[in-house]
């Protein structure tokens, strides 16, 4: 298993929920919720409300874009040891809907992680709903590239506070 890996518990929401809180307030505030963090993979959930999605009730593409970027870009913050990232360009395909009322399952991977560039996979899938945690047909693909060792300014240099927080704890849990 990998040292860096957090893996929350399927029964711990109210966990789950406050750990996105602290590591990301954006997903948190739409609803997603994140489940394992490491530098080589995050993943995460989000419940499709009206919050989220566009006039016609499905996900807005927005949002899905919104996922992607929040995900490579802790996935990105962790790999290059916690020196600042930016995000330079993300694209992304919508490949199906989802619907108020679905669960949407994230997965983020890097697909190169460079000295001064990473490009990260995020894809986004229905959740089967007869089978909670099984993917169903994908509804998106992003790729997105990011600048990294960045220097962190002086007055941000406990941005990577709660990653490092949760890395420990998962670590620490293992001993």
């Amino acid at each position: 298993m990998d040292p860096h890996k957090i893996v929350i518990s399927s029964n711990s929401k109210s966990s789950s929920k406050n750990k996105t809180a602290e590591l990301d307030p954006v997903l948190d505030s739409i609803g997603f919720e994140i489940e394992e963090v490491s530098p080589s993979e995050l993943t995460g959930r989000l419940p499709v409300t009206a919050k989220c999605c566009q006039p016609f009730k499905v996900l807005h593409g927005g949002v899905s874009a919104l996922v992607a970027e929040g995900l490579a870009s802790m996935g990105a913050h962790m790999a290059s040891g916690y020196t600042r990232v930016a995000g330079v360009s993300l694209t992304i395909n919508h490949f199906r809907s989802a619907a108020v009322g679905d669960v949407v399952l994230a997965r983020a991977a890097p697909v190169h992680l460079g000295r001064s560039t990473q490009v990260w996979e995020v894809k986004l899938w229905k959740q089967d709903p007869s089978v909670p945690g099984k993917k169903g047909p994908q509804i998106s693909e992003s790729r997105v590239t990011l600048l990294c060792n960045l220097p962190v300014p002086e007055n941000l240099k406990n941005a990577g506070d709660a990653l490092k927080k949760y890395a420990a704890a998962a670590a620490a849990s293992r001993l």
